[in-house]
């Protein structure tokens, strides 16, 4: 379960990713004249989110690009401080009105990302069910991606521990001592072909299902 607040982020989750998603080798749109994108020009196609059992990490995968390009998969994770050793995984920084300054991280280096990923597609978990608190209540949050997962035989999931993520151009493959997963950046765009247990998805605007991402035991 996914306990979401209402509350205001400064700077916003797209204008982070406006100055990050270009730098990235995945990344395909455009970003004008200037050579940089503003939050305006990121859209969101929709979000699905995991849960960190040890509630201390929010986990979020969003679904953006601009207006004529490409739907892209960017797994974040949020934290209360740093995490130790992943500064080139750093998507950057902002102010949450309601939980204080927020690290938001490239999931695809954060090991409770991994953790979770591994989770949801090898005990068929899928995404994490999601709710404000509202005067006391949870109302649930209708969620804007569709997941299923297939070909898992309800697993049990190793320890994670380290991970070693490396970018390979519409994927990132990460390997751990006991999972590996691959994280599909360009859903649709282009052959998946990876073996292992499949997460797939379809959104607003994506009426087929498509591969996001994939794990195998080791």
């Amino acid at each position: 379960m996914a306990l979401l607040h209402r509350a205001t982020l400064r700077p916003t989750k797209l204008d982070l990713l406006a100055a990050w998603l270009p730098d990235k080798p995945w990344f395909t749109g455009s970003i004008g004249t200037s050579g940089t994108l503003t939050g305006a020009d990121v859209v969101s196609r929709g979000a699905y989110r995991f849960d960190d059992p040890a509630g201390e990490v929010g986990i979020e995968t969003m679904l953006v690009g601009t207006a004529d390009g490409p739907v892209h998969q960017v797994p974040l994770t949020y934290r209360a401080a740093p995490l130790d050793g992943a500064e080139d995984w750093l998507v950057g920084t902002t102010e949450h009105s309601v939980l204080g300054t927020r690290w938001v991280y490239d999931g695809c280096g954060d090991p409770v990302y991994a953790a979770a990923l591994a989770r949801a597609i090898l005990t068929g978990a899928g995404q994490a069910e999601q709710y404000f608190e509202v005067d006391g209540r949870r109302e649930v949050r209708e969620p804007t991606v569709t997941i299923v997962v297939s070909g898992v035989g309800e697993a049990e999931v190793p320890a994670i521990g380290a991970v070693r993520p490396v970018v390979d151009e519409d994927r990132t493959l990460i390997d751990t001592d006991a999972v590996g997963l691959v994280v599909v950046h360009r859903p649709g765009v282009g052959p998946d072909g990876s073996a292992g247990a499949v997460l797939a998805g379809s959104w607003d605007g994506q009426p087929t299902t498509v591969p996001l991402a994939y794990a195998r035991l080791l």
